[in-house]
């Protein structure tokens, strides 16, 4: 398969599970459905078909990384295209977490649907809002942030 069909292809693997939890966040089954670590089998599929043919040269650069080695890995529409399946994968992760994390502590979905949309397209700085949205929630309702363990007695 050429690889601007896999880019395009693993877009498509992600986008219902985002819109579900930023459209549809209180429907039961979006809950349901991302429950789930499943939700980010496809673009691990594609992110494999892409990697293990190139293992070796992949591993050799990831393994020991420099600067000059990584460039020379992503400067290519292969490089490109196995790093944005590896960001689908993974901010699908950390938005399917922030989702359910948000689920169990209240946090209103309102203020959830713009985090996710962050977590989508800037993956670690929607995460770093998740986390200070769910310590001020914390804090309002009364919540350590972490909620700290038990004593031992």
């Amino acid at each position: 398969m050429e690889l601007e069909r896999l880019f395009s292809l693993s877009n498509l693997t992600v986008m219902p599970f985002w819109l579900l939890m930023i459209v549809l966040p209180r429907w039961r089954w979006t809950e349901r459905i991302m429950r789930s670590p499943l939700v980010a089998l496809l673009p691990a599929l594609i992110y494999a078909v892409l990697v293990l043919p190139r293992f070796g040269v992949i591993f050799a650069a990831v393994s020991s990384p420099t600067l000059s080695g990584i460039v020379a890995l992503l400067g290519t529409p292969e490089g490109a295209t196995i790093a944005w399946a590896h960001f689908l994968a993974f901010d699908l992760l950390a938005g399917r977490w922030a989702y359910l994390d948000s689920r169990e502590r209240g946090i209103s979905a309102l203020l959830m649907a713009p985090i996710l949309f962050f977590v989508l397209m800037l993956g670690p700085i929607g995460f770093l809002l998740y986390l200070a949205a769910r310590g001020i929630y914390g804090l309002r309702a009364g919540r350590a942030v972490p909620e700290a363990a038990p004593a031992a007695h």
